[in-house]
Parts: C-alpha cells; sequence; structure tokens
C-alpha cells in the first residue's frame, strides 16, 4: 500500500469488524477504541451484530454497521464479504481490524484488491476443530498486523502458523479497573458478604475464584489450607467462588477431602458469586491454583486490579499477569508464582502474602493496582491497538 505522503490517525477511517456490541469484553473494548479514535481525529465504524453499546457509540460519534460475522458459515462468509467490499470503497476506508476467524476470512477477501491495512485479534485459545474451522482460524494469522492476547498466544500462533513475530502485537485483555477497584467497592458491600459466607470480622480470607472444576486446582488448594493450618494458622477462612455444579462429583471429593483434612469448618463452597469485585475486596489474598491454562488470565487481572496479592500457577498465561521473580525484584513484586500441583509451594506462597506486616501489604496492593492500570484498563488497550493502527499508517509513503 502506497501514498503521495505519510498518513497519520487524522483524517483516517478505521473500520472494526467485531462479534457484536453487545455489553461484554469484545463489544466494551471496541467502544473504548473507536473512542480513542475519535479523540485523535479519525474516523471510527463498528460492524457487527447488534447490542446495547451501540446507542453509545454513536452517542460520541463513532458509527454503527449492522453486519453478524461471528460465524464459519460459508455463506454468510460470502455475503458480508461483499458488504465489505462495498463498504471499504464506499466509506474510503484505511484499516479494518477483523476481531473473529469468520470476520477476518471474509476481510481478507474484501481488502486483497484494495488498498487497505488488514488487522486482525486472535482470541484467547487456539481451538482445534473441523477441517473448515481450521481453515477459516488461520485466516486471523494472515493481517498486514496480528493481535495476541498474551506471549503464550503468540508463541503457539508462531509455531502453529509459521508467523514471523515481527507481525504480532500482544496486547493484553482489558479488565473494567474502574469496577474492579479498592474505591469503588463499599465497605458495606465487603461487610455484607462476608456475612453471607460466614466470616467472623477478625479472620482473614483466602478467596479461590473459579469454577469448581478439576483443571481449576480447587483440591491442591485444599491440600495446601491443611498444611497451612497444620503450621498453626486457624484464623484464615478459604472461600471457593465459583459455580459448582458442573462437575458435582470433583465437588464432592474436594469437599470430601477438607473433611479428612479436618479443615472443613474453615472452608467456604459459596457457588456462583454475582459480585465479584466486593469477593475481591473482601479478600486478603486471591489464590488461582489452575493445574491447565486457563482461558484468560483475568481473575488474575482482576485481583490486582483490586489491590489483593496473588498466587498462581504456572501456567498458561499466568506469569505474564503478575510481576514477581526472576522477572521482577522481590521488592517489587505484586504477587507469587507457584508450580501447578506442588502443594508445598502454594503453601508456602499464601502463608507469605499473610504474614505481611501492614506497611508491606498496603505496598504490594498499590503495586498491583497500578500494574493493573498500566497493563489491563480500557484505556490502555484501547491506546495499545492505536499505536497498532498509528504504525500501518506511517509505512504509507
Amino acid at each position: 500500500m502506497s501514498a503521495a505522503r505519510p498518513r497519520s490517525l487524522a483524517g483516517a477511517t478505521i473500520l472494526q469488524v467485531v462479534p457484536s456490541l453487545r455489553d461484554g469484553p469484545s463489544g466494551n473494548t471496541a467502544v473504548d477504541i473507536a473512542l480513542t479514535l475519535l479523540q485523535a481525529g479519525a474516523r471510527a465504524i463498528v460492524a457487527g451484530d447488534e447490542g446495547t453499546l451501540v446507542g453509545e457509540l454513536r452517542t460520541f460519534g463513532g458509527e454503527f454497521v449492522r453486519m453478524p460475522n461471528d460465524t464459519l458459515n460459508p455463506l454468510r462468509i460470502l455475503r458480508n464479504t461483499r458488504a465489505l467490499t462495498k463498504l471499504i470503497a464506499s466509506e474510503r476506508v484505511d484499516i479494518v481490524h477483523a476481531q473473529s476467524a469468520g470476520a477476518a476470512w471474509s476481510a481478507l477477501a474484501a481488502t486483497h484488491k484494495q488498498p487497505v491495512y488488514l488487522v486482525t485479534s486472535f482470541p484467547d485459545r487456539l481451538p482445534w476443530h473441523s477441517y473448515v474451522g481450521n481453515m477459516l482460524r488461520s485466516s486471523l494469522a494472515r493481517g498486514d498486523r496480528v493481535i495476541a492476547p498474551s506471549a503464550y498466544v503468540s508463541r503457539a500462533m508462531i509455531e502453529r502458523y509459521k508467523l514471523k513475530p515481527d507481525r504480532i502485537t500482544v496486547i493484553p485483555r482489558a479488565v473494567d479497573t474502574a469496577s474492579f477497584g479498592p474505591a469503588a467497592v463499599s465497605a458495606d458491600r465487603i461487610a455484607a458478604l462476608r456475612r453471607v459466607w460466614g466470616v467472623l470480622p477478625d479472620m482473614r480470607v483466602a478467596l479461590v475464584p473459579g469454577r469448581v472444576a478439576p483443571w481449576n486446582g480447587q483440591m491442591s488448594m485444599i491440600d495446601a489450607a491443611r498444611l497451612i493450618v497444620g503450621g498453626g494458622d486457624r484464623n484464615i477462612v478459604f472461600v471457593f467462588a465459583g459455580e459448582d455444579l458442573s462437575h458435582p462429583r470433583y465437588a464432592r471429593s474436594v469437599r470430601r477431602q477438607a473433611r479428612l483434612h479436618g479443615i472443613d469448618t474453615l472452608c467456604r463452597f459459596v457457588g456462583h458469586c454475582a459480585d465479584i469485585p466486593a469477593a475481591l475486596a473482601a479478600a486478603d489474598v486471591v489464590v488461582v491454583p489452575s493445574l491447565e491454562p486457563p482461558l484468560s488470565g483475568r481473575a488474575a487481572a482482576e485481583a490486582q486490579a483490586m489491590g489483593r496479592p496473588l498466587v498462581a500457577t504456572t501456567v498458561g498465561v499466568l506469569p505474564e499477569n503478575l510481576l514477581c521473580p526472576p522477572r521482577m525484584r522481590d521488592e517489587l513484586r505484586t504477587g507469587w508464582l507457584v508450580r501447578p500441583g506442588n502443594v508445598g509451594e502454594l503453601a508456602r506462597a499464601v502463608g507469605a502474602a499473610l504474614a505481611l506486616d501492614v506497611t508491606a501489604y498496603e505496598a504490594l496492593g498499590a503495586r498491583a493496582r497500578q500494574f493493573a492500570e498500566f497493563m489491563f484498563s480500557p484505556q490502555s488497550v484501547a491506546e495499545a491497538i492505536r499505536g497498532v493502527y498509528t504504525s500501518l499508517l506511517a509505512r504509507d509513503t
């Protein structure tokens, strides 16, 4: 692609093709990006299925085009290709950002003979499905610039699709750091939740968020809890906050293990929690003991946004989502990493977090919050994506 002079976002037209503008991670990110673009003097168009965020997008000057694209149906992809081809030409689009496999396939065909850059975003996980599905998902690797949600996914993309590393930009998923923040949760919400959990005022809480399932490592936390309590610390409650109906046999075995260890009175299995920000605020330490790579590192990011010490395992994206040695000096840590299934390491890390004095605890919490705002806030993520667009436009000479 070439032009008579260098280009910038001012005056450029950016088209995002997203699954929908419903109130969710992808929809909110699309709106945040559009607002950032408009503030830079660009024109922001979003194409996708309708949702509650369409009005918000239009309120500050963004444009919406209905185009259901979260599909691998070949006929729908063909129709979207024709629609995108017309839209790109009529609206003089400079960059298309496709955020699903179907959208990327349509966009590849639509931009093939037009002077347009294509940006694609990979999902949090690279699934293996049918031949057709895999072929369509390969379109996500063919953008002029490819955005990966983590270095973990980036490495998998490079291996599977033989991508050159300089075509990939790692930008994590955004977290609502306004809702997930110490100032956003009142003392009354925290106290109410602790009462529901049956936690006495002077007891500390180790929170394990997430669905009760074998790969999420709740059994490891039970075994670590036995070591912590066996070391003489009984002024602690272990709260397991997550849906526990999908894997009933495993959920029963976790409860049975707690009884066998004699710590069942210190464990709370509270099921799905509707107020996760308050749950995190009520915790003294948050534990993510995953045995297998989680779909995203969202729980880790949200815990730090709330200013809570984090203990997580060295699987998937989790090591990227906190600061600790050897990546960072000990005095700058925001949490602890342990090997998956290593009960001794898990117990020691939780114990270390709970052993911090008030000054050290508050300092760690402040660092965790600062790290989360820098890495995961909607503004930071939107600015990083805007930087990808800017770097592409700067190629035009």
